[in-house]
């Protein structure tokens, strides 16, 4: 089933949910109902216990190139306005940037991937590019700054001196180099990015959904903590949330059992 507006496309099938930036006249640049449809997407894909994983692309060959300010100047639709005035902090939901799904977010990145479409790549988890894709945070170039949490996220994720020349320079960086340095995981040939997001996407589906939960959370509260503070942390969420459940149960009999596991998140 797929539902929304031509800006945004939210398919589910199975336990994944897959959320398409669609304006390629636009290069799937983010517009006024994009981001409101987005944000309803996210809590969705938090919210829904059959949902275990969600995947972020963008259509006809591009992943997104940012903000479309046009589209913000030319005024919204009233039932869009209508969410906005009851939620300013709309779109910064909707980017990732104050709110973050419990549950894994696989991005398939194709084309351009700059500005915006950069910064919400950060909030994913698992990220695929296809070897033509381009990305870039370009904001300096237009005397901007880049408001969806680059100037935070990407040393923490990429190291300091490479977010530091991507940030300052702007300079837009292959697919390869982009793997390299560690912004994307895996690079396939053009046009098979989102079939492989897919099949990682199952991967995580097949898991024991309380056990992904479980994980990422323990993964995004300790990444500011010190190896010791981590350690003790790793031990609040692990032990007591895990391994009571019937899922921690299941795992164990499947295997000795000699057959797939069946999670049910309980």
């Amino acid at each position: 089933m797929t539902e929304g507006s031509p800006d945004l496309l939210v398919e589910r099938d199975g336990h994944v949910l897959t959320v398409t930036m669609n304006r390629p006249e636009a290069r799937n640049a983010f517009s006024p109902d994009m981001l409101v449809r987005a944000a309803d997407a996210w809590k969705l894909l938090d919210e829904d216990p059959e949902l275990r994983v969600g995947i972020l692309t963008g259509a006809e060959g591009c992943f997104c190139s940012g903000m479309d300010l046009k589209a913000l100047a030319g005024g919204m639709p009233d039932d869009v306005q209508a969410r906005w005035s009851e939620d300013p902090d709309m779109h910064w939901k909707a980017l990732l940037r104050h709110f973050r799904p419990s549950k894994p977010i696989v991005a398939a990145v194709e084309g351009y991937c700059v500005a915006g479409g950069t910064e919400i790549l950060q909030a994913t988890e698992i990220r695929v590019a296809g070897d033509t894709a381009e990305f870039a945070i370009a904001e300096v170039q237009r005397g901007l700054f880049p408001l969806g949490g680059s100037t935070v996220r990407l040393q923490r994720q990429i190291g300091f001196t490479n977010a530091a020349d991507l940030l300052l320079t702007g300079r837009r960086i292959s697919a390869e180099e982009a793997k390299a340095i560690g912004l994307v995981g895996h690079v396939v040939p053009a046009g098979q990015a989102l079939a492989r997001a897919r099949e990682l996407a199952d991967l995580v589906a097949a898991n024991g959904p309380l056990a992904v939960k479980a994980v990422l959370r323990s993964m995004r509260e300790t990444a500011g903590m010190t190896e010791a503070d981590g350690l003790a942390h790793e031990l609040t969420i692990g032990e007591p949330i895990i391994f009571g459940t019937k899922d921690a149960k299941e795992g164990p009999r499947a295997f000795a059992e000699k057959r797939p596991p069946v999670f049910t998140g309980e």
